[in-house]
């Protein structure tokens, strides 16, 4: 079990965003203990706290900043599947581009972000309030943390609030995109020097350390130009300006600088098994930069959310688990796999330990019982396929009793058909047939269509909903990847792709094609470029950035008509504009 905290939380205080915004009085503080506290007086507890935010479904569950990343794309769509995911229409607001500002996800996530805004403020006056050994780098953290919230917020609304945490009459200031960034880079630039270095001063990959910071600076001054200039009708935008700190060169310069420090440093390296990345128990990952930790025995249970969503409901990695039949990925991704089948990023099969594989396509007749889910005595433990899955899809059943069903000692594999559509055989199809192509509406027995992500391992620990993969957030792959581009940009096609060879050949196939690696490009263009991005990816909450920096984000596609620059950025939910604090964004009413 994972021992990765570095302090205990028993009193959490937050400043109240929401009582923040309704006056331009002190932010309030709202007690998360039943015991009264100050957090002032708890420079750790603070801190753990604005970390906490990361992991409570912000960055880890698919209906908070993941729905606004990965749904609003190419890459990925959660449709109406009959009498499941309506939802007054919030997922299909996303990818339709129908979202209006009072849209439940809009609101949410405003709400989640600004919470680890405040939250980050708490820590910067709790730390700035005591005298403690470790002081600077808890500062340093905390200011950190506050950019990274604070970027995030940026991106996806163009406008973020700050208030000076250490005076408590400071009035409220409202934080622009194009002018913040570049206020952003240096901010965090400056605390370069405080943060440790991952491994020393108990630190780690849930901590947010110095290479924590040059992949975040990497990441800033890749969407700079994005953030500069958000709605430039024919998306050109500049991405070689002279970068921030003066004879530093371009902005693409400055993201080979902070990539080529990660690369170079020794500290990483790439998995050759790519879905090591994404397992149960990846803490101890060769890849991993920044992630949220998550274990399930601490004070919340982790998410399952981004293997759960993309399962189908019958499903079952064990008795007491299940997916959920939503998200799934849309033809054009799909279809820019085409060639790239045998690439080990696509999809893996699963081989249990007696050497029997999962083949799922009809030759499996049962699996060895012998993996037993964690703290249990009595489940076995059923594995599904690893990466995209598309076509008819078998697997174990579930008796009346609530039992899997066993052939012998093993788990029976059988065809698997649709839960609420009990007649439909579970066909993943990675085309989408609505019947009205610009909503993304299934009927009953339509809803078994889209090829389905299951990059993420299922953890079938303590529910159905819990989980101890560690999320990545900068991770050495997607580090080659944008240094690939920084290349690309800068006219240096040559070194671009030799970073995506690296990505594609130094990841390995399952011994059950003789591990081989995947094969290198031979030549490379923006499209084949892109592309590339997606396939190392996917899932991670990159592509809405990726395909606005590409000029694909206003693109005609699925279920979605062709879209104005207005709508790179969301609205300010409208319960926030009430409060005559904030403007709305430019095209919404």
């Amino acid at each position: 079990m994972k021992t990765k905290t570095f302090f205990s939380i028993k009193i959490l205080t937050i400043f109240s965003f929401i009582f923040l915004l309704n006056s331009c009085t002190d932010l309030d503080e709202v007690l998360l203990d039943e015991k009264p506290g100050n957090s002032v007086s708890d420079p750790a507890g603070s801190l753990a706290a604005a970390y906490d935010r990361l992991g409570d479904g912000t960055f880890t569950d698919h209906g908070a900043v993941f729905s606004m990343q990965e749904y609003t794309t190419d890459e990925a769509i959660l449709p109406t599947r009959g009498s499941d995911w309506g939802d007054g229409g919030k997922w299909r607001d996303m990818h339709e581009f129908t979202w209006s500002s009072s849209n439940a996800i809009v609101v949410g996530n405003w709400n989640l972000l600004t919470s680890g805004i405040t939250r980050s403020l708490t820590a910067i006056s709790s730390a700035e309030a005591n005298t403690f050994p470790e002081k600077a780098l808890f500062l340093a953290e905390a200011k950190a943390l506050l950019a990274y919230y604070t970027y995030t917020t940026l991106d996806l609304y163009g406008q973020a609030p700050y208030r000076d945490p250490m005076d408590a009459k400071a009035p409220l200031q409202i934080l622009k995109a194009d002018t913040q960034i570049d206020k952003l880079i240096s901010d965090v630039e400056a605390l370069l020097p405080d943060l440790a270095d991952i491994g020393t001063q108990r630190t780690h990959h849930g901590r947010f350390t110095k290479q924590a910071g040059y992949a975040f600076l990497a990441t800033m001054y890749l969407n700079r130009a994005v953030f500069k200039d958000r709605y430039n009708a024919a998306s050109g935008f500049n991405f070689n300006e002279a970068a921030v700190t003066g004879s530093a060169g371009t902005d693409m310069d400055r993201v080979i600088y902070y990539t080529s420090l990660l690369i170079d440093s020794g500290k990483y390296s790439l998995e050759s098994d790519y879905f090591k990345n994404f397992a149960r128990n990846n803490e101890n990952g060769k890849e991993l930069i920044f992630a949220i930790s998550q274990k399930i025995d601490y004070i919340r249970n982790g998410s399952n959310s981004f293997a759960y969503v993309s399962m189908e409901r019958n499903q079952r990695t064990s008795a007491a688990n299940r997916g959920t039949n939503a998200a799934c990925i849309t033809p054009e991704f799909y279809a820019s796999w085409n060639g790239n089948h045998d690439d080990p990023r696509f999809e893996q099969h699963y081989q249990y330990a007696d050497g029997t594989w999962f083949m799922n396509d009809g030759t499996d007749v049962s699996v060895p019982a012998t993996d037993i889910v964690p703290k249990s005595t009595n489940l076995p433990w059923f594995h599904f396929n690893r990466g995209i899955q598309a076509g008819l899809q078998y697997g174990p059943l579930l008796l009346p009793s609530g039992s899997l069903e066993m052939v012998g000692n093993r788990i029976k594999v059988s065809p698997l058909f649709m839960e609420k559509k009990t007649t439909l055989r579970m066909d993943f199809t990675p085309s989408l047939t609505f019947a009205d192509p610009t909503k993304s509406v299934f009927a009953q027995n339509e809803i078994n269509q889209g090829a389905r992500v299951f990059k993420y391992e299922f953890d079938p620990e303590g529910g159905n909903g819990n989980s101890n993969v560690d999320i990545p957030l900068f991770r050495l792959g997607g580090i080659y990847a944008m240094r690939a581009e920084a290349y690309f940009r800068k006219g240096s096609v040559g070194p671009a792709m030799d970073d995506l060879n690296k990505l594609r050949t130094g990841r390995k196939r399952e011994s059950l094609y003789a591990n081989a690696p995947g094969k290198a490009l031979t030549s490379l263009d923006s499209e084949q470029l892109y592309k590339e991005l997606g396939f190392e990816l996917y899932w991670e909450l990159q592509r809405r950035p990726q395909s606005i920096r590409f000029g694909k984000f206003d693109l005609a596609g699925t279920a979605k008509a062709a879209s104005q620059p207005f709508r790179r950025l969301f609205p300010i939910p409208q319960t926030v504009i009430d409060q005559k604090l904030f403007k709305q964004n430019q095209g919404y009413n």
